[in-house]
């Protein structure tokens, strides 16, 4: 089996899904089961036991062959990531956290040195670490040194549907990583998470695309399909591109005269 090796973790599908932006706990439960996804991320503060109507871990834990991300998302430093990560594995019992630290809620930018003392510490701590980054070929290697279990470069800014803004940068970091690459944040269509996945890369993760859709489920299932597309593309070897035309029934010997 094609698997995604995370840890100690094995998943089928290589299609991760946010949770945020849907217009109702519903709508995002039937594009988590359309999706086919076995990993979301959820932020810490939709963690809410006391008020049903506001938390997502009571039904998306309930869900059978669903495995939990929590992020810690609304951190703007290294030690209040790190403490988001403590709360939700205790909430969670989840041993993946992804590290997602914007302080400018201007832009949405990832900082890179909170990013990785974050990182650095919930890796030793022994946390599945996946850190939300920059497209930076030289952070995702200090990263995959500190212990992450995958680094997780954007495409484009953050729920902008830009695409994959940032493909020459990501074609840099796949080729050095030894952990998966997976592209998070700025997709639009299933189209561009099926070239993602044909350049290499391990997985991608979307929200925004499928949260804004006006089906999300059916949207889920799109992607759904355009990342397995993508991956069995890669695996099979995509043919090497050409400066000219090249024939693909050469007529030399059928031209022959012969008489």
């Amino acid at each position: 089996m094609d698997s995604l090796q995370l840890g100690s973790y094995t998943f089928s599908s290589r299609l991760i899904l946010g949770t945020g932006k849907f217009s109702n706990a519903d709508v995002m439960l039937d594009a988590v089961r359309s999706s086919g996804t076995q990993l979301v991320t959820v932020a810490l503060r939709r963690f809410n036991r006391d008020m049903a109507e506001d938390d997502l871990f009571g039904p998306l834990s309930a869900m059978e062959g669903i495995t939990l991300m929590p992020n810690t998302s609304g951190a703007s430093t290294a030690a209040e990531a790190v403490r988001a990560a403590h709360i939700a594995r205790e909430l969670s019992g989840s041993p993946f956290i992804k590290v997602e630290i914007h302080p400018n809620p201007q832009h949405l930018m990832p900082d890179p040195i909170e990013t990785y003392e974050a990182s650095r510490i919930l890796a030793k701590e022994g946390f599945l670490v996946m850190p939300y980054i920059s497209a930076d070929p030289v952070l995702a290697k200090r990263l995959e040194e500190a212990g992450c279990a995958s680094v997780m470069p954007l495409g484009s800014a953050i729920g902008s549907g830009q695409g994959l803004g940032t493909a020459d940068m990501l074609s840099i970091i796949i080729r050095e990583s030894r952990i998966p690459v997976i592209v998070d944040a700025g997709l639009r269509s299933p189209s561009e998470a099926a070239a993602a996945m044909e350049m290499g890369c391990s997985a991608v993760l979307v929200n925004s695309a499928v949260a804004a859709a006006s089906n999300p489920p059916e949207m889920a299932a799109a992607f759904a399909g355009a990342v397995e597309a993508g991956r069995r593309a890669f695996n099979a070897g995509l043919m090497q591109r050409s400066g000219s035309a090249v024939a693909t029934s050469p007529l030399t010997s059928f031209l022959g005269t012969g008489a």
